[in-house]
């Protein structure tokens, strides 16, 4: 039984609109992301989101209408499944609501429209058109006519009535404003029709739109054509209609190397040519006269209608404002602010400038559509597989995401943001900073201290937050960095520089004591009694702190073992924990000897020196965690043993390439988490019992502290390259996205722990002399910079099919780390030709790529994968096993194994053992064995099972023993099972359906996991799953204690919840395809339905656990550890 839950949410934009719908007079943007409605109002800072609502099916339809006596517009909303609903706010509960619902109006018959479902209000508001079919036209009225004829109420969706018209293939519609001269039946309404005969012809078509309401029975809606609608043909590259609205009326025509003006009054047309050719792909009105385009190449228009002194279009004027993401939809908000919805690149807010070009004031992050992706599990280096869950941010999940000019690699995982409470100024260059109180009866600190590198500055905080720089301070030195500075139990302030430690009384200024020591100190670390200082790198001495400086013992290394960093803690009141620049070394001592109790060798790398140590009480009532902060960006962490000092589960985690900063911040609960400045800044604190390192929104961090003031309870004071503020650490994880951006469409990914680098595939597309030019590249990224590395072109039109790292022979008997790609060409070549190849690249020392071996194939190369040490190679139509051998030392070359004739095409493949799942073009899953021959017996591939129902798959995976999970081209997911112990041999061979469901988006890749969970899960994390819309779902299996429990809680949670359109949620879970519908999702629990259980009323809960077996607490604990799953 299968679990799915959303990890990220989609976030690609096809259908956004303005206007007033949460507060009267008040615009909003509503946006559509998949199966989620989104509504942002304007804010000084930006669009900021107030309310987000899943809906059961891909919305298609978004538009508005405004009911009689409604201070407020209602959302008309169409889905995938031809399902429309009209929602409006309720502004007295808050919630969304349902005004109307039409469950179906599709034709069984009919197909789908080739260019995506429209819908279109005539400009009087009287009707509104839907085109979801071909040759179809759906109208509904919006009045209601009263006792007189007069009496007109608008917004009143009316009975729908279904009309045929002989124009199958339109590519836009829109409806012409009318005006006086528009026939002789000018009250009736004009639908233009952009569209393309059966011979290829594209034409315009006017018709007159009449309605007849039924009376008691269906009313009658009929389209007319206008006999003086233009026939004439025009040029196959047109695709928009823009209608014009006021004078000079009619509309206009988008082509790729014109615009044309149909006139309204005339019916004549004219056309102007474009100074460069380009392909719009979306269209908005800004007034009567001013319009902005956008085309396939993110470029920004702005469209100026010129008029005469009669108000007829002279001419038109057509400026570049400039580049953006490629927009799918454009929204104006006002002011000259625009909104860009994108499908394959972020979406954004732009602003027409003075000079009529566009500056950027929001981005909102999209990673959709999300071609291939990789799992790096930044706390296992053992090999590509996940060793810890995504909750923990440890793991991170990169995507190659967007499109052409919008391409990028993205870095998605879990962790908190930081909410700014106070900007300081500009001040570069921090060194560090501490928090101190300036009276030692306040109950919250109130300065603080700021070191640079020469010289030390202090601020002070008022309890309304207003800030004041101190010229000086208790006595402190303010000539010199500071390294610690520290409040005392006994009312003193303790500040330590490179040349002196001083002990001040804080109530006189006046300095208690004063010890200087013959060298530099260059590492230091104090707890409320002790302090440990390294004088000259070589010497440890231990300062005893008390109403005066006292130095206690002491130790000098010998040469060989220079001091990096020194920690000690509290809790472990009678050591102190040591590390050294030579042999990654780390020791703990005997405080009161500095004898050494324990050494540890971290790593054996040169370059991995623990340069910040730090001893953190993480879990209550425990000893505390030692951690190190390795000079290669490796964060460690040991257990230590109270009573031994020994040290042990050793983990490490890469966070960056270079040293990073660990300090303490304490928690509610006399805890303590620790903050790791570095390029990937982190928070690492214990929830449930574990680790847990989330990602931080704290870029460019050089150092913090804590400062939990009265004006900022519970803040921390951070130092970035910006300059220096006051934050609060959010307590809820959200996503986080790191971007690469590269300007190419990042098509394969995939990551090698060994070589610390991403080999991706990518396809670029530029412009000539306007034509586009196709090219193909093989590219190193650096695993924590996002740093691309090296480059290797492909041949003229070829193009990546697929990239695999594998563990490859060397020739002389071991293994080593290499990137293989396959290829496929773009050109007309006879079949007998080649048209793909297998290269294989080596990563030198100086991570540069080189070209190992290369192998011509005769068709693409569409997936790679490693079984038994050898390459598999899915081609057109044939499944190959190729084996690397070296003929030569200097020249491997691969050598052909075995073969294996798929049904049509495949698509995907996953390896298990010696198991081979094939993903097929149209026959769904077949499972093949490879066999390795006998010595003068060839290698086999034999086809041991095969799913026989009709499939287009998109994608596969193993997702336990003789399990796999396949998605299909129509948003479907398939778990199949292979039953070896079936009775029969038809019953072995058959791949039995598991469980079913419908994500109602498109998978374009599944990639397995192995995760370890605790006792006791309810369900095991098997898998990550990737869409075009930018989602990324986690599949899992139920436990089988967990199974009734699961189900009967999605029953209840189904029947009592209630979705916008009120859309059954068995309807729009289940499977389907174009020839078969389930009636429910089979064996398959939804995660977003069951972690709605947190969010009802008690009495819905009391009703929702009924037949569960568990009571509300248990529920609730249960659902709230599978939310923490993601």
């Amino acid at each position: 039984m299968a679990y799915i839950a959303p990890i990220h949410r989609p976030s690609s934009v096809r259908h956004a609109l303005k206007l007033q719908f949460l507060q009267a007079d008040e615009d909003c943007l509503a946006v559509a992301k998949s199966n989620r409605l989104e509504f942002y109002v304007q804010t000084q800072d930006g669009l900021e989101l107030r309310e987000s609502i899943s809906i059961y099916g891909r919305v298609t339809i978004l538009n508005k209408i405004r009911p009689p006596a409604s201070p407020t517009d209602h959302l008309f909303v169409g889905t995938d499944r031809a399902m429309y609903f009209t929602l409006f706010w309720d502004q007295a509960t808050s919630t969304l609501r349902t005004e109307k619902e039409f469950l179906d109006l599709s034709e069984k018959s009919a197909q789908p429209s080739q260019t995506g479902d429209r819908c279109t209000i005539d400009p009087t508001g009287e009707f509104m058109i839907l085109e979801v079919y071909e040759g179809i036209i759906t109208t509904l009225p919006l009045t209601r006519r009263g006792k007189k004829k007069a009496d007109v109420e608008y917004g009143i969706i009316g009975e729908p009535a279904w009309t045929r018209i002989p124009e199958f293939f339109v590519r836009s519609s829109a409806f012409l404003q009318r005006t006086p001269k528009s026939g002789e039946k000018g009250d009736r309404p004009r639908l233009a029709l952009l569209y393309e005969d059966h011979e290829g012809t594209v034409k315009v078509r006017v018709r007159q739109l009449s309605y007849t309401a039924g009376g008691g029975g269906d009313p009658i809606a009929e389209l007319e054509d206008i006999p003086n609608s233009p026939t004439s043909p025009l040029d196959r590259d047109c695709r928009h209609l823009i209608p014009i609205s006021g004078p000079p009326y009619g509309m206009l025509i988008l082509g790729e190397t014109g615009i044309t003006y149909f006139d309204d009054l005339t019916f004549l047309t004219h056309t102007q040519p474009l100074d460069d050719a380009t392909i719009f792909v979306a269209w908005e009105k800004i007034d009567t006269q001013r319009y902005v385009l956008a085309d396939e190449y993110g470029k920004l228009y702005l469209l100026m209608l010129i008029l005469d002194a009669q108000e007829k279009l002279e001419r038109w004027r057509i400026d570049v404002l400039g580049v953006s993401s490629r927009a799918s939809v454009l929204v104006y908000l006002d002011q000259g602010r625009i909104f860009i919805g994108s499908h394959q690149g972020d979406s954004r807010v732009v602003q027409i400038t003075e000079e009529a070009k566009i500056s950027v004031l929001q981005s909102m992050p999209n990673i959709g559509p999300i071609l291939d992706f990789t799992v790096m599990d930044m706390g296992n280096r053992s090999g590509e597989g996940q060793g810890n869950e995504y909750s923990s941010g440890q793991a991170r999940i990169v995507t190659g995401s967007g499109a052409w000019n919008d391409g990028s690699l993205r870095s998605v995982r879990s962790g908190v943001g930081l909410e700014d409470l106070g900007f300081l100024g500009d001040i570069p260059h921090v060194v560090d900073l501490f928090s101190l109180k300036s009276d030692t009866s306040s109950q919250h600190v109130d300065t603080l201290v700021v070191s640079f590198i020469d010289e030390t500055r202090v601020f002070a905080f008022s309890e309304n937050g207003d800030v004041e720089e101190l010229l000086e301070f208790k006595g402190m030195s303010f000539t010199e960095e500071t390294l610690l500075a520290m409040n005392l139990p006994d009312g003193g302030l303790l500040q330590v520089t490179s040349s002196a430690v001083r002990l001040v009384d804080l109530d006189g200024g006046m300095v208690r004591s004063e010890w200087r020591p013959p060298q530099p100190i260059t590492a230091l670390a104090a707890n409320d009694r002790h302090l440990v200082v390294s004088v000259g790198g070589d010497t440890i001495q231990v300062i005893k702190l008390t109403d005066a400086i006292i130095p206690s013992t002491q130790r000098t290394f010998p040469s060989g073992q220079q001091v990096a960093c020194v920690t000690i803690s509290s809790e472990l009141s009678g050591v102190c924990a040591v590390g050294f620049w030579q042999d990654s070394l780390v020791a703990v001592l005997n405080l009161d000897t500095l004898d050494t109790l324990e050494s540890v060798k971290v790593s054996s790398e040169e370059v991995a020196v623990p340069r910040s140590l730090l001893l953190a009480s993480l879990f209550p009532d425990q000893p505390p965690t030692l951690f190190l902060a390795m000079a290669d960006g490796n964060v460690v962490k040991f257990d230590i043993d109270p009573c031994t000092y020994k040290l042990s589960s050793k983990k490490s985690t890469i966070l960056g390439t270079q040293q990073a900063v660990l300090k303490t911040l304490p928690r509610a609960d006399g805890t303590s988490s620790v903050f790791v400045a570095c390029e990937n800044p982190s928070l690492i604190y214990v929830s449930e019992g574990r680790i847990i390192y989330s990602a931080v929104t704290a870029e460019n961090t050089t150092c913090l502290c804590s400062f939990d003031s009265a004006a900022y309870p519970g803040a921390v004071a951070i130092a970035t390259a910006d300059g220096l503020r006051v934050s609060l650490i959010e307590s809820e994880r959200t996503t986080h996205i790191q971007t690469l951006a590269l300007g190419e469409t990042v098509r394969r990914v995939a990551y090698s722990p060994a070589l610390k680098a991403f080999g991706l595939g990518t396809i670029e597309r530029t412009l000539e002399y306007a034509v586009e030019k196709i090219e193909s590249h093989f590219k190193l990224a650096d695993e924590v910079l996002f740093q691309e590395l090296d480059t290797w072109p492909l041949e003229q039109d070829e193009l990546v099919e697929s990239v695999i790292r594998a563990e490859l022979p060397d020739g002389t008997g071991g293994l080593v780390e290499r990137f293989v790609v396959g290829t496929s060409y773009l050109d007309d070549a006879p079949a007998e030709n080649h048209r793909g190849r297998i290269l294989i690249f080596e990563v030198t020392p100086t991570r540069a790529l080189n070209l190992l071996t290369e192998n011509q194939v005769k068709g693409m190369c569409r997936c790679l994968a490693i079984v038994e040490g050898k390459i598999v190679a899915a081609l057109v139509k044939t499944v190959v096993i190729y084996s690397l051998t070296y003929p030569s030392p200097s020249r491997p070359t691969l050598a052909k194994c075995a073969t294996y004739r798929t049904s049509t095409a495949p698509i995907d493949i996953a390896v298990t053992g010696n198991l081979i799942a094939v993903a097929d073009l149209m026959k769904s899953v077949s499972v093949v064995e490879y066999h390795t021959g006998d010595p003068g017996v060839a290698d086999s591939l034999t086809e041991v099972a095969r799913h026989y129902q009709t499939a287009w798959g998109t994608a596969v995976a193993n997702v336990a023993p003789d399990t796999w999970l396949e998605s299909d081209a129509e948003g479907n997911l398939i778990q199949l099972k292979r039953d070896q112990d079936g009775p029969t041999e038809t019953d072995r061979r058959r791949l039995q359906l598991q469980a079913t469901i419908c994500l109602g988006e498109m998978v374009n890749r599944i990639r397995s996991i192995d995760v370890v969970t605790q006792p006791g899960a309810a369900v095991i994390p098997k898998a990550f799953i990737a869409t075009v819309e930018g989602s990324i779902y986690l599949f899992a299996l139920i436990s089988e204690a967990k199974q009734n429990a699961l189900m009967e809680l999605q029953t209840n949670l189904a029947e009592r919840i209630q979705s916008p359109g009120y859309i059954r949620f068995n309807e729009y879970r289940a499977f389907r395809t174009q020839t078969r519908q389930n009636e429910e999702p089979v064996r398959f629990v939804d995660g977003e339905l069951i972690e709605k259980f947190l969010d009802c009323s008690p009495e819905t809960q009391e009703q929702a656990v009924i037949g569960v077996g568990m009571s509300v607490d248990e529920v609730k604990e249960m659902v709230e550890s599978l939310r923490r799953l993601h």
